[in-house]
């Protein structure tokens, strides 16, 4: 009898496909209608031959392909364009509908947590025994903030990115709702309609995007997906602890996931920063929280409709609704929308105060506008409160716990701005304060201990070097303005608006007293108080700078000036890290390595002085900028470079990828606390790396960061190669950020910023920065262990005739031999070593090996003699003996023993 065939796995892709293909067909559709049936039919040419070839490697269709591009006009080559990038944009659309679906599937049938969602994390903290208290204490002293920034890599407008939603609404509403035919129909033709107005829209900005525009794109993100996201993130986290820990206090978690941003204070090479963009700024992003705050509080007055006749309420609730200006007798009985109504108008008058903004829905009356957000939250928990005392908490889970939250994460300033500024710029700032306040001293002839302890002296005094009365150049003029300004802000909407200040190209102690010092002139550092109200981050970017860090940062906390400092800022000192430009400086490989290097000697010499460090990575989009999956990258962190506290950039297109989509915005925020929390308390599960790998990495990053700099720094003629085969001179006009592509008028690489750096090797397909240097370090690496391998395998060959240097692997190698592999194969062959000059190793021979200076050597290493010493060569027999059953070597100098080594008769 035949058995019926088992039914086949359903095809998990298949609905990735038929959205593509949808969506295809209806850019395809669009094209022929409104470009034509000659130009629809070159698309879909180039399509076809694009994919025999790529599939098939169809030379035919090759070369058709190469006459058909070859013959094209200009305005087919546009449509073109125009077709493929549309294509991409739609293609990437339906795969970030399919990850959000395989996901709710994932969901729905029940499966595990996965990776890099924080139910995973907190499962992984029970399977390891994690007591409930370390959990809650992580939550108690975390921090994770994404710091969106500006930088020019999102080459989408706008408009682009609003008719995407749009689409990305439309189809979400095909998947998740049951729609008849009617409702389909009506959704076909929205899709159909919002491709068309895609086509139909200009791809490219005509003119320079300024500083304002920047911000106004970035606060998209806001109304997408921050605003509402991140109070849905938290309510889950929190209903999660409970349900895992129901004996710990139920509390709400502090708001330890936050929002940064650079865009309106970034002023390192960008000159259009000024102090009334940060204003601008300020305001722009105050209004946005407003608005958002005053509609929900609209729904949440529809929402609470309760009569005071059938549920009882707390006295607190009564006094807000009897403070509030709405005195209808129609809500007489409806306590808790008088209050609502109360604190609408109290919002209202707090957004025209601020920000001169007036509310989409006027307010009943006037009323007297918050001092502080925390009095607006200290309202909303009277609310809370009473609803709760009443028997109607379930009704304070909805939009007023949501409300809650979003005021607890966004206060009234929406995202804290951090200020930014290269050294060298407050390097002739000081220079000319002291210049004009203290003539006698010259302050860019001073040395860097002697600049140290005269800034040192000056922190310690309350006495301003800036004078009201005096002009100073503009340089000067502008940055005391945008210190000043910082200051402003602090008392308009709270110190949490303006938190942090990062100085770029940092290399000593200097570049942060000088900050310091300009703090100060604004009264943002009180040296009789002992008070910061900015944490003063310097920024470590190049190869030298990451591998001073350490020593810069020892010499800077043992400072008794500025570590009495650290009480205000909760005894926490945050460090950037620069991926882009030690990429640029130094190549890929080494970039990764002095990143890694710095962290471990940064948390050691903050474990020393007892301070906690909190790490910012300012990481880009690209590999060649530091970029990757932010789950590994972050657990990747040597052990306690992550202390429960994280800051990272979000730069350019990676927002778009990240946060345009709410569902993927949530995913990707709550991953960074996943991976924060796993990186803090699970660490432990990750034991540090052995000696002889870091070992092995330090002579591969040599190696790399010679072959890089020798091409890109060091090659005659490399810069006008570059200027010359990449498209950095039409990068550079881009309109599509509002800084110049290089800090300096110059074409020196050194000077060019390592986005357009990174951009214009993109565009030509030819990835130098994530690269270059690497094969090189492999091959120069492994070329020294098969020279040591073939050197070594003739002294065993000579048994006890050989000295006892070759225990260590030493002896025959240029380098040292710690970072040999457990495991080798028999390279005594190998054709490369042949090329090798045995007397160079013989010489490196008596140059390494003290203990062997007596013994006598021949030029070739293969027949050394026997050294004089006996204690040596009785070492030496012991050692040859424990290892002639063995086929293979390894070493292991940390513990300056061999264990094996291959016998003479494999050799």
């Amino acid at each position: 009898m035949n058995e019926s065939a088992p039914d086949k796995a359903p095809d998990k892709d298949l609905p990735l496909r038929e959205d593509i293909r949808l969506l295809g067909r209806l850019l395809g559709d669009t094209v022929r209608i409104h470009e034509g049936e000659i130009a629809f039919g070159i698309v879909e040419r180039i399509r076809r031959n694009s994919i025999d070839f790529h599939r098939h490697r169809d030379l035919a269709a090759r070369q058709e392909l190469e006459r058909t591009l070859d013959g094209l006009t200009i305005d087919q080559t546009m449509i073109v364009v125009r077709s493929f990038s549309f294509f991409s944009h739609l293609a990437n659309i339906a795969e970030d509908l399919h990850h959000i679906r395989r996901t709710r599937a994932h969901l729905i049938a029940g499966s595990a947590p996965r990776e890099g969602s924080l139910s995973h994390a907190l499962d992984r903290a029970r399977e390891a025994g994690l007591a409930a208290q370390s959990v809650a204490a992580f939550f108690d002293c975390a921090l994770v903030v994404p710091v969106l920034t500006a930088h020019p890599t999102e080459v989408q407008r706008k408009s682009i990115l609003d008719i995407e939603m749009k689409i990305t609404c439309l189809l979400e509403e095909r998947d998740r709702v049951q729609l008849t035919p009617e409702e389909r129909e009506a959704n076909d033709e929205a899709v159909r309609r919002s491709v068309l107005a895609l086509w139909q829209t200009r791809m490219l900005r005509h003119h320079k995007l300024a500083v304002i525009d920047e911000v106004a794109n970035g606060l998209t993100y806001y109304d997408h997906t921050f605003l509402r996201e991140l109070p849905r993130l938290y309510n889950r986290l929190e209903d999660d602890l409970a349900r895992r820990y129901p004996h710990l206090p139920q509390k709400e978690l502090p708001p330890f996931l936050r929002m940064g941003s650079w865009i309106g204070g970034d002023r390192d090479g960008n000159p259009f920063v000024t102090a009334e963009v940060l204003r601008t700024t300020l305001r722009m992003q105050s209004s946005r929280v407003f608005a958002f705050y005053l509609a929900q509080l609209h729904k949440l007055g529809a929402d609470l409709s309760q009569t005071s006749i059938v549920v009882e309420v707390s006295e607190a609730l009564k006094a807000l609704a009897e403070r509030s200006p709405d005195h209808s007798p129609h809500r007489a009985d409806e306590l808790y929308r008088r209050a609502l109504t109360g604190i609408y108008a109290r919002i209202a008058a707090t957004a025209r105060s601020l920000d001169q903004m007036e509310a989409q829905r006027h307010a009943i009356a006037e009323a007297p506008h918050y001092a502080s957000a925390a009095a607006f939250a200290a309202d909303l928990d009277v609310i809370r409160d009473s609803l709760a005392a009443h028997n109607s908490g379930l009704l304070a889970r909805g939009r007023l716990r949501r409300l809650r939250r979003a005021v607890s994460v966004f206060g009234f300033h929406l995202a804290a701005v951090d200020l930014r500024q290269n050294a060298d710029v407050h390097e002739r700032v000081i220079a000319e304060l002291f210049a004009v306040a203290r003539p006698e001293i010259d302050y860019l002839a001073l040395d860097e201990a002697a600049r140290i302890s005269l800034l040192a002296e000056e922190l310690d005094t309350a006495r301003p070097l800036a004078s009201p009365y005096l002009a100073y150049s503009d340089e000067t003029a502008d940055e005391l303005e945008i210190i000043r300004t910082a200051a402003e802000m602090h008392r308009l909407y709270g110190t949490a608006c303006i938190q942090n200040y990062i100085i770029s190209k940092s290399d000593g102690v200097s570049d942060i007293l000088e900050t310091a010092l300009l703090a100060r002139e604004a009264g943002l550092l009180r040296p009789i108080e002992g008070r910061l109200d900015l944490n003063i981050i310097p920024l470590f970017e190049t190869i030298a700078d990451l591998r001073n860090a350490g020593q810069v940062m020892a010499r800077l906390l043992g400072l008794p000036a500025y570590a009495r400092l650290f009480g205000s800022r909760g005894a926490a000192q945050e460090v950037m890290l620069g991926y882009s430009d030690s990429n640029k400086d130094g190549g890929f490989l080494t970039s990764g390595w002095e990143l890694y290097k710095a962290e471990i000697k940064l948390v050691e010499v903050f474990a020393r002085h007892g301070i906690r460090l909190r790490l910012f990575h300012g990481r880009g989009g690209s590999v060649g900028r530091g970029g990757g999956p932010s789950y590994q990258a972050i657990l990747a962190q040597p052990g306690g470079a992550v202390q429960g506290q994280i800051r990272i950039t979000e730069q350019g297109e990676v927002i778009g990828s990240k946060y345009s989509n709410p569902a993927l915005g949530r995913h990707n925020l709550e991953v960074l606390s996943a991976a924060t929390f796993e990186a803090t308390l699970l660490a432990k599960d990750h034991a540090a790396p052995r000696v002889e790998y870091l070992h092995a990495m330090d002579e591969l990053s040599g190696l790399a960061f010679g072959a890089y700099r020798r091409m890109v720094y060091e090659t005659p003629g490399f810069e006008r190669y570059f200027w010359e085969s990449t498209v950095i001179s039409e990068i550079a006009e881009l309109n599509i950020g509002s800084r110049p592509a290089s800090r300096k008028k110059s074409t020196a690489i050194a000077d060019l910023r390592a986005i357009p750096w990174v951009f214009s090797w993109a565009q030509c397909r030819l990835m130098l920065p994530g690269w270059f240097g690497f094969g090189s370090a492999i091959d120069g690496w492994l070329d020294t262990i098969r020279m040591a391998w073939r050197c070594c395998a003739r002294c065993i060959a000579n048994g006890r005739s050989s000295p006892p240097c070759c225990r260590t692997w030493t002896w025959c190698c240029p380098r040292p031999m710690s970072a040999l592999p457990r495991a080798m194969p028999n390279w005594s062959a190998t054709p490369r070593c042949a090329r090798r000059s045995s007397r160079a190793c013989a010489t490196n021979c008596s140059a390494r090996s003290p203990a062997c200076s007596k013994s006598r050597r021949a030029p070739d290493c293969s027949t050394p003699t026997r050294c004089s010493s006996a204690r040596s060569a009785t070492a030496f027999r012991t050692w040859t003996r424990s290892t002639t059953s063995r086929s293979n070597c390894c070493a292991d100098t940390a513990a300056a023993t061999t264990r094996c080594a291959p016998s003479a008769a494999s050799t």
